[in-house]
Formats: structure tokens, C-alpha cells, sequence
């Protein structure tokens, strides 16, 4: 069974204490979860694609959200627990919530045709409840862990695993 695991903004804009988007501690909690799931699938041989947030400094995003993640900055840079996994997995850089809004995403799940993708990583209202949708939308059998997501907003981050559960029909676990 082929796995592929998606770790979605593990940056630093959103991990480091007063980054406009810091999502805090329960973002930090989630941190040796995430590394543990990525050494696990590289050493079972199973891609991992790190997802990006990576906005122009113009970005509209930001009409919304105060900038981060500017391309370039550090901000945009896997957090220092991940870094040493960067090179061993597929970087995919993206402006908008879902990992499909532009980017090669289809295109390498497409070439890679897993059976399972996991997924792992921030805002789980936000760009991890996006991007599992879709991926359920193209039919793919999708598990999140919930000690591998985390929010800003606790209730925000409740109700988006019971979005993935129930109406998209993701294995919360």
C-alpha cells in the first residue's frame, strides 16, 4: 500500500512566538507528532510533500490576513524540527488555503497515485481542512491525525475535524 504524507505550513510564520499568524501552543505541541510521522514515511520510502505558504509581498490573501509568509522571507522556511527532512521530500508552494490552488499538487498526486495520503500540519480550519477537501473531491483516500493538526482557534479547529469526518469523509484519527 502506497502512502504519501502532506504536511501542510509547517513554517515559521506560523510556529514562532510573535509572528502575526503564530498559532501558538497547541501548533507547537504538534511538532514531534509531525517530525516523527515524516522520519516514519521516509524510511518506509514513501513520498512526503511538504506544502508552502509562499504570498508575494502584494499578495491579496493579505486584504484578509496581516502578511506572512512573503516568499523569500524566512517566514516561508520549514521550522527548524523539520529542516533536516526539506530535502528528502517534494516542496510545493502555494498562495491560497488549498494545496491545489495553483500549484503542481494534481500533477504529483497524479505521477505518485497513492493510495493513502496523509496529512499533518496548520491551520486545520484553514489550509488543512482545504486542501483535504480537495483531495476527497478527487476521490482520494484521505487520513488526518488529529495529534498532527492544530489552529489559532480551538473551536474553529474542533469543528473543521468534524467537517473532514462527516461531510468529507476523511479517517480522523
Amino acid at each position: 500500500m502506497k502512502r504519501l504524507l502532506i504536511v501542510v505550513d509547517m513554517l515559521v510564520g506560523f510556529f514562532e512566538k510573535g509572528r502575526p499568524l503564530d498559532c501558538g501552543e497547541d501548533a507547537r505541541a504538534i511538532v514531534p507528532f509531525v517530525r516523527n510521522k515524516v522520519e516514519e514515511l521516509i524510511r518506509s520510502g514513501d513520498p512526503v510533500i511538504f506544502l508552502k505558504d509562499s504570498h508575494a509581498p502584494d499578495d491579496a490573501e493579505f486584504r484578509m490576513f496581516p502578511p506572512h509568509c512573503v516568499a523569500g522571507t524566512e517566514e516561508a522556511e520549514l521550522i527548524e524540527e523539520l529542516r533536516p527532512y526539506g530535502d528528502k521530500g517534494i516542496a510545493v508552494p502555494k498562495t491560497r488555503y488549498s494545496g491545489f490552488y495553483g500549484t503542481k499538487l494534481d500533477e504529483l498526486l497524479t505521477d505518485i497515485q497513492p493510495d493513502i495520503v496523509e496529512v499533518v500540519g496548520v491551520c486545520t480550519n484553514i489550509c488543512v481542512l482545504y486542501t483535504v477537501e480537495g483531495l476527497r473531491n478527487r476521490d482520494y483516500s484521505v487520513v488526518v491525525h488529529r495529534d498532527g493538526v492544530a489552529s489559532f482557534d480551538r473551536a474553529a479547529h474542533e469543528f473543521a475535524l468534524a467537517q473532514m469526518k462527516d461531510v468529507l469523509g476523511a479517517n480522523v484519527r
